[in-house]
Parts: structure tokens; C-alpha cells; sequence
């Protein structure tokens, strides 16, 4: 692969000894050297380096997804997905097209649904019969917390007004006891246990497809949760080594474990931080909470017109001795938190882990990167400041914030002063690592940008943005999709800044994010999309 230059920029580095260029010189896949064109052009003197003229295109570091159902999103361009529909006729409309163009018997699958937007009123089986009578049918809620099954679903699943909530989830019942067709947390593991799985090709092709449409936003690195969708599970990482070996890996994956995988990853010494810069061992991801959509994200208080709290996903003396168990064997955690509840038993579980790390001193196995929690969405006032303190990535999704405010402002309320608090954290010294979420979300992480810049909607609703004086400026932004995921990863020495001894990940853009007016930010995209010094994608 011949040296590259690049010119006539801007080039923003994010690197605060050089932040702005207008050249850099690339080989062998890591950057060279950063500056002016006519400094560029000497240290790539007698290299017989190919040039790209950036024809005064904005160039950054290549972005990071900090937290992508990468399968699961693949799976979407296959499966019916919901989350255009604005009425549960509409969502009817969709489920029936979609059922008439499946084989006989097969299971009808997909997710996106909100029912939020359809006035709040949750789905039924009786509503899912009536365009899907004769196929067993599973769809996902969009948050992923809650599945709405069909009659026939339900009936394979043994799942009758008998069936018992399991620890940690529940079965919605009408008056008359019986399962109305939304399970919510470990309940929809009832009905997973009899949906054929996806095969290995299946699952290849989706992550294909996904590593393909990452890259067209100028992703060039993603952190992958092992999820409990049929379509995210444990095999991901398997699928990922098949692709390393076959060369196809075209983004950077870190992949974090699942709950069952702690006792053989301790009894095999395996830490975080294992792997390549391909394909790296992330923490233990485990789930405190639900989430806010389902109700089941856990409070401290009341929801709002509610007398319930959310739902706590696992016990509090298994949370706590499963981090503690993690961050003694050298393995960092992930924890899925959204509630203020559940934050705070997530904050208060890693302060209990690094006490028992620090009374073992050298004898405990070094951390590779930094404990982490996922969402964040909502923290008590008093927590505020915990996540630096402890060294706690802050690892979040911005486009909750706008897809979510009108729900959480009727189930939160004066909490919401709290939540999606991006502006806190940072100034509190927390590190913010974003990412999407997807497919809950959109994977387009400019979409992202947009909102944790404006807190507002594309259009600008509302106006002046929700809780605005959590916003961040355009640099704050970039750094939480660049450096933040590398440190999260423990890779800020090779990425999320273009300096000379990184890796050579760039995304050349179709604007200049800090020269675009904040409500243009969410039409940028990728041009061009560079990994290890290669072109990869090109608009």
C-alpha cells in the first residue's frame, strides 16, 4: 500500500498540540506526519506517495461507536422494522406486508415499535392476531427491553395466565390474569428459548451489511455489548473472528463479554484488553435496570402518575459480587444502568470492586481500560460527581436525549434536570464516550452530534433544546466519539486523534462541523472514509 497525502483541509486533529492542519502524510497505515501542506510535502519527499486533494473538505479522526448491537443491526434490513410507524394501524399495515412474503410456518421477527407515539397504549397479542394469525410472531420493542408476541407465539412458548414472572421480568396480564402479549426483561427468555436462531450466515451477511453502512458515516471503530437479542448474542464474537481470519474485518471491534462468560473467562486467565487492533476483549457487560420506554428502567422514586419504581435486573449481592469477581480478575465492566436507582447500585458496586483492587495492591491483574457504564441516562444530584471520581467512563447515546424527552418528561418529570447530563459529567472530570445504540436508534452518529449540540430535534424542536444548558459545543462532541471511546478502550496511544504514531483512521466530511450553523450538524455525513491508511469507503 503506496504512502498517502493528504491536503489543502482543514484537517481538525483533536490532538491539543497541533488542532488544526492542512495536510497529513500517511504509510503503512499510521500517520506520519501533520502540518502544512509545504511540511507535509517534504517529510513525503522520494516516497512516491499517492496524493488525495481534500478540496477543502473537513477531515477528523475516525469516529467510534461506543455502543452498537452490530448483528442486530445487520439484521434489520431483513426483518420488519416499526419505527416509522406513528399508529399502531400503521405498525398492523406494516406487520401484514411483511408476514405475506414469508414461507409458511416461518417465525415473523423484527422490532422497532414505539408505542409511546401511539398514545402509550401498549399492543396486544388480539392486535398482532388480527394482521398475523397463522405464524408464530416476536417483535422487540425499540429500546429492546419488551417483545410483543402474537397468540401462536405465546401458545410454543407455554405461556399461559399459570406461567409465573420470572426474577427480574414480567408478563403484562389483562384483568382476567391472562398474558396480553408483552413480556418485558429476562420474561421475553420465555419466548427466546423457541425462536429458531439465525444461522451463521445469516448472522455474517447482517454483520457485513452493518460494518458497510458503519463505515459510510465515517465509523471507523465500534464496541459491541453482547445483548439479549436473538440477533446479538454471544456468538457475535465468534462471527468477528471468522471475519478477522477471512480478512473482512473493516472496522475495529471491541467486544465486550456476557454475564455467563465470567467463570470461564477467569478460569482461563482471560482480561480485557486481549486481542489486536482489529479485534480487542472488552468488559463484562451486565444489566442493572431495564429501560425508560418499558418502565422497567429503575428509580428511586415513584414514575410519575405511577406506583411503581422499574424492575431491577439482577439482585443487588449478584451485582456486586460479579463486578467484584470482574475487576479482581482483570476484567473491566460494562454496566447497562438507566434508572437513578440502578446507577447508583452500579456506582456503588465498582467503588466496593476497586476498594478490594487496591487491598490486594500489586497482586491484583492490571485493568487494561477503565470500568464503564452504559446509558447513564438519568443520575441523583448526589451521584453526579461519583463517575469521576471513581474513573468511570460515561459511556452514552445523545440521540436518546431527543428521541426520549417527551417520555421522560411524563415519566421522570424534575428529574429530567438530571438525565442525559452530558454538560455535568464533563465538567464534573467524567469522560464521555458516545455512541448509538443502534438499532434502538439510528446508527448515523451525526444525528448524535446534532443533538448533544443542540438538544433539539432536526427542525429545532424544541426551541432553544431540552434542558439546554446541558449542551455541548461541536469539539466536545467529536471528542466523545474519538478520544473517549479510545479511552475507553484503552487506545488513546493509537487512535481518536490524527497525529503522527496514530493509526491511520480519518473521515473526510460532506460540511465542516465547526463551521456549519449547530442546526445543519445532523445533514453531515462521511465523503470519504480512510482505515489503516486505506480508502475504504468513498462517497
Amino acid at each position: 500500500m503506496p504512502p498517502l497525502v493528504l491536503y489543502n483541509g482543514p484537517i481538525y486533529t483533536l490532538d491539543p498540540r497541533q488542532p488544526t492542519a492542512r495536510a497529513a502524510l500517511i504509510a503503512d497505515g499510521w500517520v506520519v506526519a501533520v502540518g502544512s501542506e509545504g511540511r507535509v510535502q517534504a517529510a513525503a519527499a522520494g516516497m512516491r506517495a499517492e496524493t488525495i486533494n481534500l478540496r477543502g473538505r473537513a477531515a477528523v479522526p475516525g469516529l467510534t461507536d461506543a455502543h452498537v448491537h452490530i448483528t442486530w443491526q445487520g439484521m434489520t434490513s431483513f426483518e420488519v422494522r416499526l419505527g416509522a410507524a406513528a399508529t399502531l394501524e400503521q405498525a398492523q399495515a406494516m406487520i401484514a406486508e411483511r408476514a405475506a412474503s414469508l414461507p409458511p410456518g416461518s417465525w415473523l421477527r423484527g422490532g422497532g415499535w414505539d408505542h409511546s407515539a401511539w398514545g402509550r397504549r401498549w399492543p396486544t397479542r388480539a392486535d398482532l392476531d388480527a394482521v398475523c394469525p397463522d405464524r408464530p410472531a416476536a417483535l422487540a420493542r425499540k429500546d429492546g427491553h419488551s417483545l410483543w408476541a402474537n397468540s401462536r407465539a405465546l401458545a410454543l412458548a407455554g405461556i399461559t395466565a399459570a406461567t409465573p414472572d420470572p426474577p427480574g421480568g414480567a408478563i403484562q396480564r389483562d384483568r382476567d390474569g391472562e398474558p396480553t402479549g408483552i413480556l418485558t426483561e429476562t420474561a421475553m427468555e420465555l419466548l427466546r428459548a423457541v425462536i429458531p436462531p439465525i444461522s451463521e450466515a445469516e448472522r455474517l451477511e447482517a454483520l457485513r451489511a452493518a460494518f458497510a453502512e458503519a463505515l459510510s458515516y465515517g465509523i471507523t471503530s465500534i464496541h459491541v455489548p453482547p445483548g439479549t437479542n436473538h440477533a446479538s448474542g454471544p456468538e457475535t464474537l465468534r462471527d468477528m473472528q471468522t471475519l478477522r481470519a477471512r480478512g473482512e474485518l473493516s472496522v475495529r471491534c471491541l467486544a465486550h463479554l456476557a454475564q455467563p462468560d465470567l467463570e470461564r473467562a477467569v478460569a482461563m486467565g482471560l482480561r480485557s484488553g486481549l486481542g489486536d487492533e482489529w479485534l480487542r476483549i472488552g468488559g463484562l457487560k451486565l444489566f442493572a435496570d431495564g429501560a425508560l420506554g418499558s418502565e422497567s428502567a429503575e428509580m428511586l422514586t415513584h414514575y410519575e402518575g405511577r406506583r411503581h419504581t422499574g424492575i431491577a435486573t439482577i439482585e443487588l449481592e449478584l451485582l456486586n459480587e460479579l463486578v467484584e469477581t470482574a475487576n479482581l480478575h482483570g476484567i473491566a465492566v460494562a454496566i447497562h444502568a438507566i434508572g437513578d436507582a440502578a446507577n447508583r447500585k452500579a456506582l456503588d458496586a465498582i467503588e466496593r470492586a476497586l476498594a478490594a483492587r487496591a487491598a490486594l495492591g500489586e497482586a491484583a491483574p492490571p485493568l487494561a481500560f477503565p470500568n464503564r457504564i452504559e446509558h447513564v441516562q438519568v443520575l441523583h444530584q448526589k451521584d453526579m460527581g461519583r463517575l469521576a471520581q471513581l474513573g468511570i467512563i460515561a459511556s452514552m447515546q445523545p440521540i436518546h436525549c431527543t428521541s426520549d424527552m417527551e417520555v421522560a418528561e411524563a415519566l421522570w418529570g424534575p428529574r429530567c434536570a438530571y438525565s442525559y447530563a452530558w454538560r455535568s459529567l464533563l465538567a464534573s472530570g467524567a469522560t464521555l464516550a458516545f455512541g448509538s445504540d443502534a438499532p434502538v436508534e439510528t446508527m448515523n452518529p451525526w444525528l448524535g452530534l446534532h443533538a448533544a449540540v443542540t438538544r433539539q430535534r432536526p427542525g429545532g424542536t424544541p426551541a432553544g433544546g431540552w434542558y439546554p444548558e446541558q449542551r455541548l459545543s461541536v469539539e466536545e462532541a467529536l471528542h466523545a466519539y474519538c478520544t473517549g471511546p479510545a479511552l475507553a478502550s484503552g487506545e488513546a496511544n493509537l487512535k481518536g486523534r490524527i497525529a503522527p504514531g496514530m493509526r491511520a483512521d480519518i473521515a473526510v466530511l460532506t460540511g465542516d462541523p465547526f463551521r456549519s450553523a449547530p442546526d445543519d450538524l445532523h445533514a453531515i455525513t462521511a465523503a470519504m472514509t480512510i482505515v489503516d491508511g486505506k480508502v475504504v469507503f468513498e462517497r
